[in-house]
């Protein structure tokens, strides 16, 4: 079987793709290993994270902040709300609408782990300078957003 023809634009960009996903898969795993202590999903924190920087949120506009399907985060509140972390709300003027917040459970969770996580993210980010840093996010901002 003859292999397709990559050109050299081509062959630097798969390999800036496959440097930049096996970065960001174990950035992902190392980064959320401490959820494990805590019993939580990367996804469940992120939940938990957005309510506690954002304040109550729509259901819709939550999936939205933490890049989630509906279908997806509808079964993440779900297991937060059984560990009484988070509670739904319908709005009475419009029963559509499903509001989201913390309990003072889930604030309290949050609170204690979210320093733990920035710490984390801070010692992984330690290998590049703050130049670097800035660099990489200015860089990946432009990539994710096209121009």
């Amino acid at each position: 079987m003859k292999r397709p023809q990559v050109n050299d634009n081509q062959r630097s960009a798969l390999n800036c793709f496959v440097k930049l996903m096996r970065a960001s898969n174990r950035l992902t795993t190392d980064i959320h290993r401490h959820l494990l202590d805590e019993n939580l999903t990367h996804s469940q924190f992120a939940v938990l994270e957005a309510l506690f920087h954002l304040g109550p949120l729509c259901q819709g506009e939550l999936g939205r902040k933490i890049l989630k399907s509906n279908a997806n985060l509808t079964t993440v509140v779900d297991s937060l709300e059984k560990k009484w972390l988070v509670v739904r709300e319908r709005l009475a003027c419009d029963r559509r609408r499903v509001t989201v917040q913390l309990t003072p459970a889930g604030e309290q969770l949050i609170g204690a782990v979210f320093p733990r996580h920035v710490e984390v993210i801070a010692t992984e980010f330690a290998a590049l300078s703050t130049e670097e840093q800035q660099q990489l996010g200015r860089l990946l901002k432009k990539l994710g957003t096209g121009t």
